[in-house]
């Protein structure tokens, strides 16, 4: 219930369209009732019996005072008064009336919650999308990404549609109920109560369905999830599946999880529709004890009512099983929330290991050096990736990190603008703890450069001046033609306006990495960072960019990661990494003359380039 209870606190902002709702709700309920009231009158008008009636009628011994009799002295006056056809002529009016604005406000009621609906949606994935962008991206490397947009789109929608069942439940069911309820008290308390005896039994059986629906709405939720991660994996790697023939084993990968998806929703989905026919049962056994209980009074001469107060008191009791039965479904919604609510709050609940520092302060510019000092570095627990790393990066050097593959190359600079934190020791920027240093402000100082270009399904315009969306034209222009993107860019159908697909998939990967460094070019960074830039381009596509790159790396300080030890020979330092530790540092000259790693590393490539 503690779940549901945070769920309940998005409705508050909707406060005011809510409140318009359910105060149109409160009229539905009233023209509910008084149209049902029209009942007893219209039926003893109909028959003759209010104008026959004795002043006194007959009391009845199972009503808390004789309403029926009352009821009836009023309409026998009212007939005999204006006369059963006048009568009858505005009974008939005011039947119609009464169901117009019944039908009318419950519009009203639905037009207000349309907002209530939206706006809890709206909300609630707006709080789950910018707290992902709060978390580190070591979160991202651990969850799929199918979990966390089936979180965002499906479980807010069951979210959702639990809030507004209970909030339509609550302001509409309830009143109903207590006020045919008193209607039927008042009526025959003794017959009522032998009536509402079965409740408790209803809401037992409803209870007992709600708990496995909950069961299955996880088993479901997590199901949908899974599917939606095999759509992105495969969409994303298309062209890998297709390389290598895979499309029967991903449409059987696809095929099992989306066949045991369905089989869980149909169980799903046959336990919540075994909560109606089990209510509306109780229902129509109540009713049928009603016609027996009452007809039989009829019949013998035992019972007090009239054809009209009969119709009536039946009537109430079947109009009040639609609420009941409602109201008892509301409990099934209420677990279907819950869960949905747990999968989400489990990433609400997830608090960010990158943050800023409570006296962060605003970085401008870079003006000395970036020191590592005694730095380690470990995933989650695990065995240290970096150890105790010392390294000093001097305004306006070119520093070269290399090393074999998975040694920690670029987790050495994703701790710079602390995509990650240190597990031990510090990194400073001009004597200042990155840590102390707000994230924006740090990260405003860098412009990163990776082999997995990232762009996205917009304009070439958009993808260049990402991060500052205001800059004209001139500019942008600019920055490509300083990355030798210029001229691929004017030949494309609508120029800087084209849209370049998913991830940029109509460009090359040359013309892909070309605009990434106009991207960090117009930014115009002080400091660079490359993660093997060049590495999987062609030798054509690779001048370019190379010389894309040393035009963006004028002037900045650069700290370059490569694979082909070629493009670093003429870097201000290198820094050779192994088992986590920096084991030798300097120029390529002296690194070869160091006869280490270095050397080794130089000459094992040079002989496979060779």
């Amino acid at each position: 219930m503690k779940t549901f209870l945070r769920l309940v606190r998005y409705l508050w902002p909707q406060r005011r369209d809510l409140a318009l709702a359910n105060f149109m709700m409160l009229f539905y309920v009233l023209f509910s009732v008084v149209s049902v009231g029209f009942i007893m009158p219209f039926i003893d008008v109909l028959f003759g019996q209010g104008a026959s009636s004795s002043a006194g009628g007959s009391t009845n011994p199972g009503a808390l005072f004789d309403i029926k009799a009352v009821l009836q002295q009023v309409f026998s006056a009212i007939i005999n008064h204006y006369g059963r056809l006048t009568v009858l002529t505005y009974l008939c009016i005011f039947i119609a009336v009464g169901f117009l604005l019944k039908n009318l406000f419950a519009y009203f009621q639905s037009y207000f919650m349309a907002g209530v609906e939206q706006g809890i949606i709206r909300d609630i994935r707006l709080q789950l999308y910018t707290h992902l962008h709060r978390l580190s991206l070591s979160y991202f490397t651990e969850e799929r990404k199918g979990n966390l947009i089936s979180r965002i789109i499906n479980d807010v929608q069951i979210i959702n549609a639990s809030l507004i069942a209970v909030v339509n439940s609550l302001f509409r069911d309830p009143p109903l109920i207590i006020v045919y309820s008193v209607v039927l008290f008042l009526f025959d308390w003794q017959l009522t109560l032998m009536v509402l005896i079965l409740l408790p039994l209803t809401g037992a059986v409803l209870a007992r369905i709600g708990n496995s629906l909950k069961r299955k709405s996880i088993r479901s939720q997590e199901k949908i999830a899974d599917i939606t991660a095999i759509l992105d994996e495969t969409l994303s790697g298309i062209r890998v599946v297709k390389a290598f023939a895979m499309e029967k084993f991903e449409v059987a990968r696809f095929k099992r999880e989306n066949d045991e998806y369905s089989r869980t929703l149909i169980s799903l989905m046959r336990r919540r529709a075994l909560a109606a026919p089990i209510t509306e049962y109780l229902g129509v056994f109540v009713a049928t004890f009603v016609l027996w209980f009452i007809g039989r009074g009829i019949i013998t001469g035992t019972s007090s009512m009239s054809v009209g107060a009969f119709m009536l008191y039946l009537g109430i009791v079947f109009q009040i099983m639609p609420p009941l039965k409602q109201f008892g479904q509301v409990f099934n919604s209420v677990k279907e929330g819950i869960a949905a609510g747990e999968r989400v709050f489990n990433i609400l609940d997830i608090e960010p290991r990158i943050f800023d520092h409570p006296n962060a302060v605003e970085k401008q510019s870079f003006l000395n050096e970036i020191r590592f000092e005694h730095v380690a570095f470990a995933y989650n627990g695990r065995d240290p990736i970096l150890k105790d790393v010392n390294l000093i990066i001097r305004k306006g050097e070119i520093v070269a990190i290399v090393g074999h593959s998975g040694v920690g190359k670029t987790t050495l600079v994703d701790l710079i603008p602390r995509f990650y934190d240190v597990t031990s020791g510090i990194i400073k920027i001009d004597d200042i703890d990155i840590r102390k240093i707000r994230i924006s402000s740090l990260r405003s100082l860098m412009g990163i450069v990776t082999q997995d270009t990232i762009l996205f399904n917009d304009t070439v315009r958009n993808n260049i001046a990402y991060g500052v969306l205001d800059t004209p034209l001139e500019k942008i222009i600019e920055a490509a033609k300083a990355a030798n993107a210029h001229h691929f860019i004017e030949a494309m159908p609508k120029g800087y306006e084209t849209i370049i697909g998913d991830r940029g998939v109509r460009l090359s990967g040359g013309e892909r990495q070309r605009l990434a460094i106009a991207r960090a070019l117009l930014k115009n960074p002080p400091i660079l960072i490359l993660d093997e830039a060049t590495s999987m381009l062609d030798t054509e596509s690779e001048l370019l960019v190379q010389e894309a790159i040393e035009r963006l790396m004028y002037g900045r300080t650069s700290i370059v990661i490569a694979h082909r030890l070629s493009t670093v020979q003429n870097a201000d330092k290198i820094v050779v990494l192994d088992d986590g530790y920096v084991v030798e540092e300097g120029t390529h000259e002296q690194l070869l003359q160091l006869n280490g790693l270095y050397r080794k590393l130089y000459e094992a490539q040079f002989r496979v380039e060779a």
